[in-house]
């Protein structure tokens, strides 16, 4: 299978920065198409620019959300439907990133049921898991990345329509990364969960030009949710380069 490099935006940048990156990560793979032999592509601005954003994006780069409702059209306020992301060329969407799962407490349950929604609306869905420093250091990292897998997703998962992103929290925007041996070893238990061994896990925790060879080649590991680095052409695809 090949690896996807999903990149995500957060709340960052300008409408000119966003649109300017969108180019450039195009430019990019056009001027060295071997990437797409062995990666596929994918950005995740912020809600406002997917539109504009979508316009630069060629076949060769997918364009996902951050996130989406639980509900679907109707009075709630504030909220972005899966629908609505659909109805707009998104293909994929971020579901229970640490930062909403922290930010905005949400729960394995909660997860699941906007996982579900998307899933109806023809979206595909990145659901993150991930222990904190504390779980770890007590030992549990597999107890809570069990749980949460367990309950945050919905049924009927297959490869078609998610993939599992690994993200130790202790290691997001931090600069910290996982060993190689740690990510093994959580990426061999992900993978032994799900009943779909074609499902993509990626890995999300500070991942750059500079150690994406190394984690890229590690089994059970199919690409990264990148965060930092992917607010920069050259090094969102450097990381793909790592890993020829």
């Amino acid at each position: 299978m090949k690896n996807l490099i999903a990149g995500n935006w957060k709340m960052n940048g300008t409408l000119e920065s966003c649109l300017a990156l969108a180019r450039g990560v195009v430019e990019g793979i056009q001027a060295d198409p071997q990437l797409l032999k062995k990666n596929e592509f994918l950005i995740c601005p912020s809600y406002p620019y997917l539109v504009l954003v979508q316009a630069e994006l060629t076949q060769a780069v997918a364009l996902g959300a951050q996130d989406c409702a639980v509900k679907n059209n109707g009075a709630h306020t504030g909220d972005v439907s899966a629908e609505m992301l659909k109805n707009i060329n998104c293909s994929y969407v971020i579901l229970g990133h640490s930062e909403r799962r922290a930010d905005h407490r949400e729960q394995d349950g909660y997860i699941a049921e906007k996982a579900a929604m998307a899933h109806r609306a023809g979206l595909n869905t990145i659901i993150c898991v991930g222990e904190t420093e504390e779980q770890r250091e007590k030992g549990i990292q597999e107890e809570v990345v069990g749980e949460q897998l367990r309950d945050s997703l919905p049924t009927h998962v297959t490869a078609e329509n998610t993939v599992i992103a690994y993200e130790p929290v202790w290691a997001i925007g931090t600069g910290k990364s996982a060993t190689p041996d740690d990510i093994a070893a959580m990426h061999g238990f992900i993978r032994d969960q799900l009943e779909d061994e074609n499902i993509r896990i990626l890995y999300g925790g500070s991942m750059k030009p500079s150690n994406a060879a190394d984690i890229l080649t590690i089994e059970n590991v199919n690409g990264g949710l990148i965060g930092g680095a992917s607010l920069k052409a050259e090094d969102f695809l450097g990381i793909a380069k790592a890993a020829e």
